[in-house]
């Protein structure tokens, strides 16, 4: 497989480009992006999806968890985003309380990604019992990304960021997740935090490409959240994060040189600084020149 060029023209990527990469073993690349300038960078290294996740609610935000993230915030967050990007497909993340009380409201909420924020897919936790809502709201023309496994919004349920599917009876259940929302159409599955093995078996029984984030290296697709993949997060990372950058040790030694240009009056130097064109300075010496000559 040839690898294309960063910054090398390249065409749009599409709900439909995702299946022709599973059927073509090509690997489908994910990054999350909150804002304009981050989505802008990781659509131009040629990234598939932009994912404006709702981790914000922490990246982002400073929370300890995704559970009190708004409607509001995330559209906020998603425009930004869409402004940034160009070519590759933007899934906007369905926040906790968006989709779970009311049909009829997550169908509102899911339209106003795709008409306010400018989504084109809409992600969602929760396996079978989540299908019906899914046909419903692909039935409003909005595209879906399903979530199943360590789902951060069941952090109470769960009882913590803890890894799936390590029983037989949680391996059948996976499966019989995985399958509900394939046959309700999702344009992809996102497997979280379970065991390779079970990923890799989910991702050979449906057609939805899956998309691994501590699922291991056999689903069609990666995705890390930005802050990790540049070491801005602040806690120790989990398992399956690599780190490819280190924006923090960047940013903080670029602080720390800054202040101590400031204080030292090494900044701004001359050649920073504007001047007056040569005629408004000698007129403005031969101002202050007389001010001074009748002080005296």
């Amino acid at each position: 497989m040839s690898l294309t060029p960063i910054g090398a023209p390249r065409h749009k990527i599409s709900v439909s480009s995702l299946r022709e990469k599973k059927a073509q073993h090509e690997p489908i690349t994910c990054l999350t992006a909150y804002d304009y300038s981050s989505a802008r960078l990781v659509d131009e290294a040629g990234i598939d999806m932009v994912l404006v996740g709702d981790s914000l609610a922490m990246t982002m935000l400073g929370h300890e968890n995704t559970l009190s993230l708004t409607m509001d915030e995330m559209l906020h967050h998603v425009r930004a985003a869409r402004r940034g990007v160009k070519d590759a497909l933007l899934i906007a993340d369905m926040p906790y309380g968006s989709f779970h009380v009311d049909a009829k409201e997550a169908v509102r909420n899911a339209t106003r990604f795709v008409k306010e924020g400018g989504a084109e897919i809409v992600k969602l936790e929760g396996g079978e019992k989540r299908a019906d809502l899914i046909r419903q709201i692909i039935d409003a023309e909005v595209p879906v990304a399903g979530h199943i496994g360590l789902t951060p919004q069941s952090v109470n349920r769960m009882g913590g960021y803890k890894v799936q599917g390590k029983s037989l009876s949680d391996i059948e259940q996976l499966m019989r997740d995985a399958t509900a929302l394939d046959r309700a159409g999702v344009a992809c599955i996102f497997l979280e935090g379970i065991p390779r093995e079970v990923a890799d078996l989910i991702t050979s029984e449906i057609s939805a490409p899956t998309i691994g984030i501590g699922a291991g290296p056999d689903c069609d697709g990666q995705v890390l959240v930005y802050h990790d993949l540049l070491n801005l997060t602040f806690t120790p990372p989990a398992k399956f994060v690599r780190r490819y950058g280190d924006a923090a040790e960047l940013i903080s030694h670029a602080a720390q040189a800054f202040r101590t240009d400031v204080l030292s009056r090494q900044y701004p130097s001359d050649e920073e600084s504007y001047h007056l064109p040569k005629e408004t300075r000698t007129a403005l010496d031969t101002v202050l020149a007389r001010k001074r000559a009748m002080g005296r």
